[in-house]
């Protein structure tokens, strides 16, 4: 890249621009190390429970744990000692999230298909959720909030957390303990890694077995998921963050460079693009960038991910700018254009759209009310970002009355018998028979 993190004119780039630009191409695989190592993990949890889980812990987190669980006082303790301003920050981020994801919530819906034919779907509340939060490079109370909050909103029984313990006290971090509190999980455990997604996954003695697994984490917790995404449901993958700017003439070029720096201070595998209408108002963003970058706090994640993953693209054309964001899908797309609602219209696929510079992707992270846990790596073609939607499951039922089953009789039976299958031919003529009503 060069100095002043200007890339590549955007108009040539295929479908390809995603493995090009930020090295990943769209997939989850881990590295076979990876793979082969979380395999024997997850083996040895199915195989020996709770002591697997221990001598994890002693191996990996440099801790001794006696119990697993962390008892409930401990959350309450860590609440209460939370500062005070930093407490209510917390409790408003909860509150708007709750209130988005009330309005979010999925109802029942039926239709009447014909006369005396009616069919209807049901959401209903899984039974057990486990939500993971990392605890290694960072801490994330606010996505204990993200995944707790639309779970418990949605109807959730049981909400089962699981965050690695700290060395020096053998719980997890107090923020992920006071945000616990805050979001009405109703268990926590001091474990971290594939050893915590296995035993959700699987239930040991004391860990239970969950319904679904949602929640970030680093390669380790990502492939866990993965592999045991046949025993139980698993959101989205999730990777490294991602962030698109699309600016135009009317951006403020430092505007852009501080957005596209906030996200690359996430991680050195972050992954921050601009594309940017018109080669002079590139180049301004690009000078922003550099200065922003040279004198942020996290300054040498930041310089790490800018440099192999970041930059400034140009387009020639707005109408180019919004193909190029839908074919790279990418996790957070923030409009910085004109007319941000136009734009919002001719883009099909991302994880969550901001529109304004006003509308910064930080408020998203922590305060707005939308979910942060949200599909990376070109996933948001086919997934979408965490909501009451991933913890609900649906009935279907259906209706038929006495009068629209003589009327469906006689076609259901053609079509049986088509299929090979007299017995269903039967059944359908016998519902729709006057001595069966």
């Amino acid at each position: 890249m060069s100095a002043d993190f200007l890339r590549y004119d955007c108009a040539p780039l295929a479908r390809e621009e995603r493995a090009v630009l930020t090295g990943r191409d769209g997939t989850s695989a881990a590295s076979p190390e990876v793979a082969a190592e979380v395999t024997a993990l997850l083996a040895r949890v199915r195989g020996e429970g709770d002591g697997a889980l221990r001598e994890f812990a002693a191996r990996f987190d440099g801790v001794t744990l006696d119990a697993l669980e962390v008892p409930r006082a401990a959350w309450r303790a860590a609440l209460e000692a939370c500062d005070p301003a930093l407490r209510a920050a917390l409790e408003r981020a909860a509150r708007n999230i709750e209130k988005a994801h009330r309005a979010f919530l999925p109802a029942p819906v039926q239709a009447e298909i014909e006369p005396g034919v009616t069919v209807g779907r049901r959401p209903e509340p899984l039974a057990c959720v486990g939500v993971y939060a990392p605890g290694g490079r960072a801490v994330y109370p606010s996505s204990v909030l993200m995944a707790c909050v639309p779970a418990r909103v949605a109807g959730v029984r049981e909400i089962v957390l699981c965050s690695p313990p700290e060395r020096a006290t053998g719980l997890p971090s107090p923020l992920v303990l006071a945000a616990a509190e805050l979001a009405g999980a109703s268990r926590v455990f001091a474990l971290g890694g594939a050893g915590a997604i296995g035993a959700m996954a699987f239930g040991t003695a004391s860990v239970p077995r969950v319904d679904r697994i949602v929640g970030p984490g680093n390669a380790w917790v990502a492939e866990a998921k993965r592999q045991v995404s046949g025993v139980v449901g698993i959101d989205s993958p999730a990777g490294p963050s991602e962030l698109l700017v699309l600016a135009d003439a009317v951006a403020d070029p430092r505007a852009v460079a501080r957005e596209l720096v906030a996200q690359a201070e996430h991680d050195p595998d972050a992954s921050s693009l601009a594309v940017v209408v018109g080669a002079a108002a590139a180049r301004a963003v690009a000078a922003a960038l550099r200065e922003e970058a040279a004198s942020c706090e996290r300054g040498e994640i930041v310089a790490r991910s800018l440099g192999a993953r970041g930059g400034v693209l140009v387009a020639d054309t707005l109408a180019q700018a919004t193909d190029f964001a839908t074919r790279f899908a990418p996790e957070h797309l923030l409009l910085v254009v004109e007319d941000p609602a136009a734009a919002l219209e001719a883009v099909r696929d991302a994880g969550a759209v901001f529109l304004g510079a006003s509308s910064s992707v930080a408020f998203g992270d922590y305060l707005s009310g939308g979910n942060h846990v949200l599909p990376t790596a070109g996933f948001a073609r086919t997934t979408s970002g965490l909501s009451t939607q991933d913890f609900v499951r649906w009935t279907q039922w259906q209706r038929v009355t006495s009068a629209a089953a003589a009327s469906l009789a006689a076609d259901c039976a053609l079509l049986a018998r088509a299929e090979g299958l007299p017995g269903h031919a039967a059944a359908a003529l016998g519902a729709g028979t006057k001595g069966n009503r």
